[in-house]
């Protein structure tokens, strides 16, 4: 059975250190994916833009500053539960967004009432999503290129 949890919060894409503006950001997890979140990001002008990163990154980037590669999520201020950087980068691109933590925090608790955080393997359809996702993203690489 496929279940999802969805929420919309406002974030604020640094454009520069003089220049933010405030966007809305979909945030998705669903049981057909269980180690990842996807965020949705609805710039002007742009289509919608989707980040898929693992739900551990989001929950751990939270509290302390963590990422490798592409994304990398810390608190604006360890010590509160005050806001949240997002990086995203693509080559020598990178986007810069800053949300409040509080929803954030709640998006993950509901996502950790549906799939529990260390339960994920025990979804019995897991591991045939993963093979249609791997194939897919497979098959966009190979069109793509």
């Amino acid at each position: 059975m496929r279940e999802s949890v969805q929420a919309e919060v406002m974030m604020s894409f640094l454009v520069s250190e003089e220049l933010s503006f405030r966007i809305p950001v979909e945030l998705g997890y669903e049981t057909c994916d269980p180690y990842a979140v996807r965020l949705t990001f609805h710039l002007p002008g742009d289509a919608p833009v989707t980040w898929a990163f693992g739900r551990e990154l989001l929950i751990d980037g939270v509290g302390r500053p963590c990422g490798d590669g592409d994304v990398h999520i810390a608190p604006t201020d360890p010590e509160t539960l005050g806001e949240v950087l997002i990086r995203l980068q693509v080559g020598g691109d990178q986007a810069v967004f800053r949300s409040s933590a509080p929803p954030l925090v709640a998006f993950l608790d509901r996502t950790d009432k549906l799939v529990p955080l260390g339960q994920e393997g025990a979804l019995a359809d897991f591991d045939a999503h993963l093979d249609e996702a791997l194939d897919r993203i497979l098959a966009e690489e190979q069109s793509a290129g």
